[in-house]
């Protein structure tokens, strides 16, 4: 079975949509083969990137308390699901059209999936900007690719 996956590495619900997805065709031994597509949950998102809070605050109208209790919220998932988030208060949100060029580019290599998660545990799990070429490259190799 070809299951088809639109997503953005910055997105929470997205890897827990994922994790949930696997742990259903472990328990049901159903053999499928996923394929990611981009979606960007913010294109317009600056080089820079933005505190991650700030930005959810921003874009949905949120309280600072609300924002903190989705976040607890969400580790208390991840851990449930075999994926830890490190969520901070200076966690930033970034770009990722660079992550989704190679993401498109590892498909047709065949190391797509592989990417897909080391980007998310890069991203949530390690704190670190995978808008950056350096951190996608070394993605990548972890992904089984060679950096050149």
């Amino acid at each position: 079975m070809k299951i088809d996956i639109i997503s953005d590495v910055v997105c929470p619900w997205c890897i827990v949509g994922y994790k949930q997805l696997e742990h259903a065709l472990e328990k049901t031994g159903i053999d499928a083969q996923i394929e990611w597509h981009a979606f960007e949950l913010n294109p317009e998102m600056v080089v820079e990137g933005e505190n991650l809070r700030e930005h959810i605050a921003t874009k949905y109208d949120t309280t600072v308390e609300a924002s903190r209790a989705a976040r607890d919220n969400l580790m208390k998932i991840g851990v449930d699901l075999g994926f830890l988030f490190r969520f901070s208060d200076d966690m930033r949100i970034v770009n990722t059209f660079k992550a989704h060029q190679l993401l498109h580019w590892c498909r047709e290599k065949g190391h797509q999936h592989e990417l897909k998660m080391a980007l998310f545990s890069a991203y949530f799990t390690d704190g670190k900007d995978i808008s950056d070429v350096n951190v996608l490259l070394d993605m990548a190799v972890k992904a089984g690719l060679d950096r050149d």
